[in-house]
């Protein structure tokens, strides 16, 4: 049908164009009875024939529910005209009331708010004939009429000009809350969405990408839009695509669609049909798409309703009619459902009609094959659940979502790869700890009561007693011209400071209240000045006198005593209640003598944490060297200091970091194993625990088989956060690691219809890391971070899983392309600085933590590896080097690194000290220009 794929979608007006009287009503011709719906149509209802004859197209509500408008073309019409209707159960044949006059071509007509007012897109301005029609001798393309603009009609019919500029500006539709109208246009070059008042004014555009962008909606509540979009690749399509356009044509025979916020930001791709996807409307609930589409016929030319959730899984035919049905649009109540259909259409004639339809949404559709968007969705479902309390370390939570991988992977056939002929290898890992007999704080001669007090899981052990000196929030930082400890000598004594930052402009962003209010770091400050421990109070700086009745914030809670990663703070720190110290701070601050004891005994508990790891063996004449896929299963729990949300105490459930990539692992392991006969290495998969701790699992993997069986694993591929696609396209780390990697991305990118951007080396903060430290060539394949970041608003719903499968489909095609034909190359490459680094923004050492930490319990921070290049690689650090000494500052673990690296400068050099092989081994370090990590 030549009307199958109408560029236009909008609700139509009922306003009459100004200067025009009302035209007469339209009868509705003669036609054959409504034919019911089809048995496989089981979510419509009550279908009843609204048109007869003729091209009817585009029907959609009112805002009240009560009419619809239509776009049609009826006998001895040259071109579309906008008609309304009534929408009355008791009329069999509504009438068509024209709203257009007939000059030029009419489209895109939409209500505003309150239905007083409606916009549309008209050429009349361009003349009053219908423009030429499109020549199609270069196949199916729409013609992007230059005259085409939006106008609003009043109700008093003057119509008022929204946009002027030249070229194309049509398709628009409007926020049912604020009347602001989305619409296309070539305004920049492009065929891109904006958004404008309901006035015309304050424009700005809202997609970036070349290629279509049309036939947005909002949602209901107008927090999303959804529309079509196609996505022509880099090169002959790109320059055909400009081509066309610049001759006001495109072609529509690839369409998907997209989902993004109502400002155009998260935007992400829907579906991957690879046919035309066109005319998508939000189901009521938001949480589903309803559209147009020709998928599934191998011609293109059988167009069907279908349904698909907004994560891009279930995927539902609705309609089953021969030739086209399209352009659904809900009633406002969600009860009723408009389309356009060639059904029940008289033998000879090519009349297209519109129908309605009662939506029948507890209806049972015939069940379909389960998808890899599907199985990703459940499994992520089932891992990001509540119940598994955030899969943390130390959570029944985590123990549920291993046992949950090892029966997935007996399911599809992978073996035992883990200790003893089972799934687990299983590493230790501490858990908890708690303060032992002895710990005690004694505060200008009174002891605290425990239940007043707490000890710091960074602490160190031991005795401290001593005059106490209060050094405010306990800040330096020169760049901000602040230093509490000016004129404050607290050498071998106990450093009294404030919780938190100052209230002031200087500390007002989130980044500086995080970095300076970090307990860590104002314990570092104190131990480099000598200071023998620190208490920590929440006592609130007062405003200036000027500021009356003031009164202090509710003090905050005590934190809680967790372990705190390896090495501790070189100096006891406990946090007290304010009750504690308000009989100590007046005389602390008119610098009195106040003696104190701190007395701080931890004793850590430890428990058994597991990787699960399951082989699939290749089959005849496979290549030396295994590859690993890996994904972390472990996250936050209920949130601690690694938390973006510090002050939520609930599961961080970590939809997307990482219950996508351990939902892609499983996915990948299905498909793999479906395709053995083509694969020409082993594959061991495997979920590591303890990544959110310090990548201990994989850490453990690596030490567990030493440098001789890293030898046998010829590529790692990681999934780490693969959860949330967007139209910035998937992110491939590690690209450099290989020298072959670059065409083997490639191509499965493209096969995928995916872009991809590949570069850097195999270091991060990740598990590919210590097998790139072992000399493992490697990937990481990244979708990017995220505001729900290690937060617990990383839930399952905001995933786009249909994303996520593409991705597993990636790395998939990756892993059968490394066939033995060829050995990987390892590359050690310069890159910017690692997790290590991660705070540091004025100096880099280029060292690669192992944050399992050194053996036997030793100070120092042991070194996975160093960047080639970097300040540490020229000073001559080496991997497996326990770095205990930089200047003037003892490193008792990585978090003593970052805090030096934050107050040294590029280009200074001082001396290093490194334990290698038991010995002390001086060095000199000069070091380089930092760069904000990845």
């Amino acid at each position: 049908m030549k009307r199958c794929l109408l560029p236009f979608l909008a609700l139509v007006s009922c306003a009459t164009p100004s200067g025009t009287a009302p035209a007469p009503e339209v009868a509705a011709p003669a036609s054959a009875p409504t034919a019911p719906a089809l048995p496989q149509e089981v979510r419509l209802a009550d279908l009843r024939q609204l048109t007869f004859g003729g091209e009817n197209a585009e029907a959609y509500w009112s805002f009240d529910g009560r009419q619809l408008s239509l776009q049609a073309r009826l006998e001895g019409m040259g071109c579309d005209r906008i008609f309304r209707m009534a929408v009355d159960a008791q009329e069999a044949k509504p009438a068509l009331t024209p709203v257009s006059t007939g000059q030029g071509a009419t489209t895109c007509a939409h209500f505003l708010p309150g239905d007083q007012e409606v916009i549309y897109a008209s050429t009349h301005l361009g003349g009053d004939a219908c423009p030429p029609r499109p020549d199609h001798s270069m196949g199916y393309v729409w013609a992007l009429y230059d005259t085409y603009d939006i106008f609003k009609s009043g109700a008093d019919g003057v119509l008022t000009h929204l946009t002027a500029s030249p070229g194309y500006d049509a398709e628009g539709t409007v926020c049912a809350k604020d009347g602001s109208i989305i619409f296309t246009s070539v305004r920049d070059g492009d065929l891109e969405l904006y958004r404008m008042d309901r006035d015309g004014k304050n424009v700005r555009r809202l997609t970036h990408t070349p290629g279509y962008d049309g036939g947005a909606f909002f949602n209901a509540d107008c927090t999303k839009i959804v529309w079509r979009a196609s996505r022509p690749r880099p090169g002959k399509e790109q320059d055909d695509y400009k081509a066309l356009l610049d001759k006001g044509l495109v072609r529509p025979t690839k369409l998907e669609l997209y989902v993004a916020n109502a400002d155009g930001s998260e935007a992400r791709q829907v579906t991957w049909l690879n046919a035309a996807a066109f005319a998508p409307f939000f189901h009521p609930n938001g949480r589903r798409i309803l559209f147009s589409s020709n998928h599934g016929d191998p011609k293109g030319r059988e167009f069907d309703i279908w349904a698909v959730d907004v994560d891009g899984s279930n995927l539902e035919r609705i309609t089953h009619a021969p030739g086209f049905d399209g352009f659904p649009m809900f009633s406002p109540d969600g009860k009723w459902l408009v389309f356009s259909s060639n059904r029940a259409t008289a033998p000879g004639r090519n009349d297209t009609n519109v129908f309605l339809a009662r939506w029948v949404e507890d209806a049972k559709p015939a069940a379909a094959p389960e998808t890899a968007t599907e199985r990703i969705k459940r499994d992520a479902t089932f891992l990001a659940a509540p119940e598994r309390d955030g899969r943390g370390i130390d959570t029944p939570g985590l123990e549920a979502a291993g046992r949950f991988i090892e029966t997935r992977f007996q399911e599809l056939g992978l073996k035992p790869a883990g200790d003893g002929g089972t799934y687990r290898q299983v590493f230790p890992v501490t858990t908890a700890v708690k303060a032992g007999a002895g710990t005690q704080v004694t505060l200008g001669g009174t002891v605290v009561p425990a239940d007043a007090f707490t000890v710091l899981g960074f602490s160190s052990q031991g005795v401290a007693e001593g005059p106490l000196v209060f050094a405010g929030y306990g800040i330096v930082e020169p760049s901000l011209k602040v230093d509490d400890y000016a004129k404050l000598s607290v050498k071998g004594k106990l450093v009294v400071v404030r919780r938190f930052v100052p209230d002031s402009a200087t500390f007002a962003d989130t980044d500086k209240q995080r970095r300076f209010g970090d307990l860590r770091y104002k314990a570092w400050v104190a131990a480099q000045r000598g200071a023998k421990a620190l208490i920590v109070v929440d006592w609130p700086e007062a405003p200036t006198p000027a500021v009356k009745d003031w009164s202090p914030p509710p003090e905050a809670s005590l934190p809680g005593l967790a372990p705190e990663g390896h090495g501790d703070a070189g100096l006891p720190v406990v946090v007290v209640k304010r009750s504690v110290m308000e009989p100590l701070m007046g005389p602390l601050t008119q610098r009195k003598r106040v003696e104190g004891r701190i007395a701080v005994k931890l004793e850590p508990e430890q428990r058994d944490a597991f990787n699960v790891a399951g082989l699939l063996e290749a089959g005849e004449g496979k290549a030396p060297g295994a590859i690993v896929i890996g994904a972390h299963y472990d996250h936050l729990g209920f949130g601690g200091r690694n938390s973006l949300a510090p002050d939520r105490h609930e599961p961080h459930v970590g939809a997307d970091d990482n219950a996508s990539g351990v939902a892609g692992l499983l996915e990948i392991a299905r498909t793999l194993a479906e395709q053995r006969g083509q694969l020409k290495r082993d594959v061991l998969f495997v979920a590591f625990s303890g990544e959110e701790t310090g990548v201990l699992g994989s850490t453990h993997f690596t030490r567990q088989r030493g440098d001789a069986g890293m030898k046998g694993i010829a590529a790692m591929l990681n999934l780490d956060m693969v959860g949330r696609l967007r139209s910035g396209g998937l992110t491939v780390l590690g690209a450099e690691s290989a020298s072959e990697w670059g065409p083997l991305v490639t191509a499965a990118c493209d096969k995928a219809r995916v872009s991809c951007s590949a570069s850097g080396d195999g270091y991060g903060p990740s598990d590919h890391s210590p097998f790139y430290a072992a000399g493992v060539p490697v990937l990481h394949f990244f979708t990017g971070a995220h505001s729900d970041y290690h937060k617990p608003t990383d839930t399952v719903d905001g995933l786009n899983v249909a994303g996520t499968a593409r991705v597993a489909g990636i790395v998939s095609d990756v892993a059968l392309a490394l066939d033995g034909k060829a050995a990987l190359t390892y590359r050690k490459v310069p890159s910017p600085a690692p997790r290590g680094d991660m705070r540091s923004f004025n100096a880099s050492l280029g060292t690669v933590p192992d944050y399992a930490g050194p053996p036997q319990g030793q100070k120092g921070m042991l070194l996975a590896g160093v960047r080639a290049g970097g300040a540490a690689d020229q000073a001559g650090m080496k991997r497996g080097d326990i770095l205990v000494r930089l200047g003037k500052h003892g490193i008792g673990g990585v978090e003593d690194l970052m805090f030096v690296l934050n107050s040294a400068k590029p280009g200074e050099t001082v001396r290093a000290v490194v334990l290698r092989e038991g010995k002390e081994v001086p060095l000199e370090v000069t070091f380089q220009e930092s760069k904000r990590p990845r």
